[in-house]
């Protein structure tokens, strides 16, 4: 009896010290392959003071007007894939990377909309980045872009929000999510745990699934996952309560604005919720889509027809061929504004 429960004794070890040993090497792992990354993925733009911290704007094209991508949340400039380049061919295009994303710099400073737009104010000044701008803005970054526009109205030609995040859909929305009670991404600490483990490198098509899309996922892994980048998508999330309340009930006079809505609804009864959830979620967006032309006396709906949420990968012929059409519409806008500068 003792003989076989010190065999057992031995075996838990033996299985325990292997485990240990994956772990740790786990993490050795992951900080050999993060180091290597640095070298191996610089930064295609520049790091940029925002005021004490540096933000990377990556700007191609010329001329005037200049169109800035604001990425989703959880979304660096990666995301917008090849659509600069091709903005690129007629005007100024710049996509950057929040605090904490991808090869940003962590900012000291709260999360909040005012913050970041306060921010990227800052750093497109230090930049030489010139105005009139257009702001292109998807989910999460619609929110960032309506603020911005409402804070230097003098400087935005134009705005085109792309699925973007209305500001009353929490409040429709809260009470239907806490019925449902869907699966969530795991919390920061776990999220960093798991890089800094090596798992999101070593099993990217087992640990990624639903939360980042295929093509994507190497990028993710080498660029953006990170413990800065966890630590500032979460706390975005919870001060987004903030910019909805800085837009609530905004107008931007006749501010040349273009809503591009998705045509097929999301399926989130893989994330646990039911399909009458699902189906009341999708109204309360749709909802607050249409709500969106209010904002401006100059405003256009577009639908994408064959987009779920991330329009700009499934559609982003779409996207480009509304920016275009939105810079011819307001050539006028854009020469008073230019002449305007130039007067200051």
């Amino acid at each position: 009896m003792k003989q076989r429960r010190r065999t057992w004794t031995r075996i838990a070890f033996l299985i325990i010290s292997c485990l240990l040993l994956f772990v740790i090497s786990g993490f050795v792992y992951e900080w050999i392959a993060s180091k290597k990354d640095k070298s191996q993925y610089p930064p295609p733009g520049e790091l940029v003071d925002a005021g004490g911290y540096r933000l990377h704007i990556h700007k191609l094209g010329n001329g005037s007007p200049t169109i800035l991508l604001e990425s989703g949340s959880g979304e660096s400039s990666l995301s917008w894939r090849d659509i600069p380049e091709k903005l690129s061919s007629f005007a100024t295009v710049v996509s950057y990377d929040r605090a904490g994303y991808a090869w940003s710099e962590e900012a000291a400073t709260p999360r909040t909309g005012e913050n970041i737009v306060r921010e990227l104010h800052l750093a497109l000044k230090n930049a030489d980045i010139q105005a009139p701008y257009i702001l292109v803005g998807h989910s999460l970054g619609g929110m960032y872009s309506r603020l911005y526009a409402q804070t230097y109205k003098d400087e935005v030609a134009g705005l085109v929000l792309v699925d973007a995040r209305p500001e009353n859909d929490a409040r429709r929305t809260n009470e239907i999510y806490a019925k449902e009670r869907p699966k969530v991404n795991p919390s920061p600490l776990i999220s960093i745990l798991l890089e800094k483990s090596g798992a999101f490198r070593l099993f990217p098509n087992f640990m990624l699934t639903g939360r980042v899309e295929y093509q994507d996922r190497n990028s993710f892994v080498n660029i953006v996952a990170s413990s800065k980048y966890f630590r500032s998508v979460a706390e975005e999330g919870d001060l987004a309560s903030t910019t909805e309340d800085a837009i609530r009930g905004q107008h931007l006079g006749n501010l040349p604005v273009r809503v591009i809505a998705r045509g097929v609804q999301q399926d989130l009864t893989q994330f646990g919720i039911s399909k009458r959830g699902n189906d009341q979620i999708e109204q309360s967006w749709q909802m607050g889509q249409r709500e969106m032309l209010n904002i401006s006396t100059n405003s256009k709906f577009i639908v994408a027809k064959k987009s779920e949420h991330m329009i700009i990968h499934d559609q982003p012929e779409l996207v480009i061929q509304v920016i275009r059409e939105l810079i011819t519409d307001t050539s006028h806008f854009q020469s008073t504004m230019s002449r305007a500068y130039t007067d200051n």
